[in-house]
């Protein structure tokens, strides 16, 4: 993982699980490799079940978060890095600044209105005269 090589990192990480078993550890680096591959919703599958085997395991919540806020999901994703927060006792910087950025998301697709374009009309009022009309 660290070379970059995210593709031998899966094939080590599965020939662990084959001698060792599916544990939490495991589960959460197989979650973080399909990640950095850009495999969404294997990774949020293999990181929800870390956190289901071990709701404290602070690395999986961290990029089970990560992996929300990459699919747009950042309400939810702002839970989980509060929780991940509280169980790491505020240690980590990268888990602070996931949680603010999820927080700044979340509460900005709150106020967001760009999705609503107002619809105009325009109405003709006579001759040669026109009005333009909105629905805001």
């Amino acid at each position: 993982m660290a070379s970059g090589e995210y593709e031998l990192a899966l094939r080590a990480y599965y020939r662990a699980a084959a001698q060792q078993g599916m544990n939490v550890d495991i589960l959460s680096a197989l979650g973080s490799a399909n990640l950095k591959l850009g495999r969404l919703g294997q990774a949020e599958q293999l990181l929800r079940r870390a956190t289901a085997e071990d709701p404290a395991f602070v690395p999986a919540l961290n990029n089970l978060g990560v992996v929300l806020m990459e699919k747009g999901q950042s309400g939810e994703a702002r839970v989980i890095f509060q929780q991940a927060y509280a169980l790491d006792s505020g240690d980590s910087d990268s888990i602070r600044e996931n949680l603010r950025l999820a927080i700044a998301q979340s509460e900005a697709a709150l106020y967001d209105t760009s999705n609503e374009k107002p619809a105009y009309n325009l109405v003709r009022r006579g001759q040669g005269s026109y009005v333009l009309l909105s629905q805001l």
